[in-house]
């Protein structure tokens, strides 16, 4: 009876053998760390697709850069056949375009060209009202590659200067400057006051660029056309895009 009770108890009570503790609570963090479960795409510039899935670890994988993505504002100044080119431009070269147009714009777009404001938005990918704040370019976490003002009355400049987002324009420039992203104001007046001089000034510390759309006389333009082509091409070269529209400066050519 005694070596039954015996048996028992050795089944019943194991030995136990203690596992010693770690020196230190850090080497459990890997396990505590929760699982994620983020459906977010990847950030827009590190974005790329393949074409087929690799079919082994040593397949290389074709990718394709993300289409860029630039804003485009019209405001009311005169001038506005440039940014009617600058859409023109970006739907050739493949660039997704964002478009605001203010009341101005629109009044001005039929004073100085043959188009209709719906013809000018049919020109781009993404339309927005000028009042359209909860747009997605209103905020800094929408991707994309900068912003081009043109024309850029001296209002608005004041504007993006001051910060005062009253409009989705001003926000959205407000949003790329501090997103340290491109933005390009064409800025449309003359002569110039120490106020629009001092608000340029600013604004180009705050890392936007001014760009008064200044014909080239080298080029010998023919045409007003001529004088248009050269400047939206050389605003689209401040985002890195060639439009192949117009004659470089490539040195004296002829007679000296």
């Amino acid at each position: 009876m005694s070596s039954s009770i015996k048996t028992f108890s050795r089944v019943a009570r194991p030995r136990l053998t203690l596992l010693s503790a770690p020196s230190s609570f850090a080497s459990f963090r890997p396990l505590l760390a929760p699982t994620s479960c983020s459906t977010q795409p990847a950030p827009y510039q590190k974005r790329s697709y393949a074409s087929t899935p690799p079919e082994s670890p040593t397949t290389p994988v074709v990718t394709t850069p993300p289409k860029k993505r630039i804003i485009v504002a019209m405001t009311g100044a005169t001038g506005v056949v440039l940014g009617v080119k600058i859409l023109k431009a970006l739907r050739r070269l493949g660039v997704e375009t964002h478009l605001i147009m203010s009341k101005w714009a629109e009044a001005t777009i039929k004073y100085e060209t043959d188009y209709q404001p719906i013809d000018i938005r049919s020109m781009a990918d993404f339309c927005y009202t000028i009042k359209e704040q909860s747009a997605p370019i209103s905020s800094g976490s929408f991707h994309h590659d900068g912003m081009i003002v043109v024309p850029c009355s001296m209002k608005t400049l004041a504007g993006i200067r001051m910060g005062y987002c009253d409009d989705l324009i001003t926000r959205a420039a407000d949003v790329t400057l501090k997103e340290r992203r491109m933005l390009v104001l064409v800025a449309r007046e003359t002569p110039l006051s120490d106020i629009h001089l001092e608000n340029m000034l600013a604004v180009t510390r705050s890392g936007a660029i001014i760009f008064p759309p200044v014909p080239a006389f080298y080029t010998r333009p023919k045409t007003l056309a001529d004088v248009e082509d050269q400047s939206v091409g050389r605003m689209l070269d401040m985002f890195h895009l060639d439009t192949g529209d117009f004659e470089r400066w490539a040195g004296f050519k002829g007679k000296k």
